[in-house]
């Protein structure tokens, strides 16, 4: 009986341990319910192959950045019509590709947008033309995202990297990069931004140091250049990428770069939504796989 509780007393330690690390996990699809409701909340939502993350601000205001494809607007409304919101104090879309933007039509549709961020370039899609179309209908006015637009929300500090650029071939190198910061954390993401992007951002902004970033392009090796990488130094890498997808993300040349520089990997394909949680400080994550 006593050999019993010394074993029993070995597990709860290695228990509590484990926990003291702010990293843990829960079965069911998490929302902010299962955190703290102080502090800073970004939650990387699985939506497949696609990109959608929420921001929670400390008193409780929400911005969005990205909603997935149409093709995951279930899996996309399922998770936001848990969180409580009534209202956006920003929205955000990285630039015009489906994956990115294919439910921000309905977002503007059935909330309340404050205001709403887009690199200066069109897509002649329907799905861009849909979300032009909705937010037309709010009278909302576009504001340009490009380096150097900031934006404060309850001490939060919201800080656009890139585009740095007025014109580029690709699509992708349109895309606003944000750097979010929250007392001594911070967070950095690349939307589909590709090595082009990353060598502006490097050479015209200073600090890029962050404890996470929302690696660029779902993985792709187009992103994520190793010289990038080093700057920003960050503890935490999140991959948004859908299981089993026709483009192999993300590329094995990535994650090599990061498990080289010692980076925690944390892929939406494998580990579900992923849910950082910072006083500003420390940094708790949840994931629901």
């Amino acid at each position: 009986m006593k050999r019993f509780f010394v074993v029993l007393s070995i597990i709860l330690v290695l228990l509590l341990s484990s926990c003291s690390n702010g990293i843990g996990n829960t079965s069911n699809s998490p929302n902010f319910s299962n955190v703290s409701q102080r502090g800073l909340v970004v939650s990387f939502i699985d939506v497949g192959q696609g990109d959608a993350i929420l921001i929670k601000t400390p008193n409780g205001k929400f911005v969005l950045v990205d909603s997935g494809s149409q093709k995951e607007r279930e899996k996309f409304f399922k998770f936001m019509e848990k969180q409580n919101i009534e209202s956006f104090d920003a929205v955000i879309a990285t630039h015009p590709h489906e994956d990115h933007i294919g439910n921000l039509d309905e977002i503007i549709s059935n909330y309340k947008v404050l205001n709403i961020y887009m690199p200066k370039v069109t897509s002649n899609t329907a799905t861009f033309r849909n979300l032009i179309q909705a937010i037309k209908s709010k009278n909302l006015k576009i504001k340009n995202a490009y380096k150097g637009v900031k934006f404060d929300l309850d001490g939060v500090k919201f800080e656009f990297l890139a585009p740095n650029s007025k014109k580029y071939e690709d699509l992708n190198n349109y895309s606003a990069v944000i750097k979010i910061t929250y007392f001594d954390r911070s967070f950095i993401l690349m939307g589909d931004a590709e090595k082009l992007s990353e060598g502006e951002i490097q050479k015209n902004n200073g600090d890029l140091r962050a404890d996470v970033i929302k690696i660029g392009h779902h993985g792709s090796s187009s992103s994520s250049s190793k010289f990038f990488i080093r700057v920003v130094s960050p503890k935490y890498a999140v991959i948004s990428c859908g299981k089993y997808n026709d483009y192999g993300h993300p590329h094995k040349e990535t994650i090599k770069l990061l498990n080289d520089f010692k980076i925690n990997i944390l892929r939406t394909d494998i580990n579900g939504t992923i849910i950082f949680n910072t006083d500003g400080k420390n940094i708790k994550i949840l994931t629901d796989k």
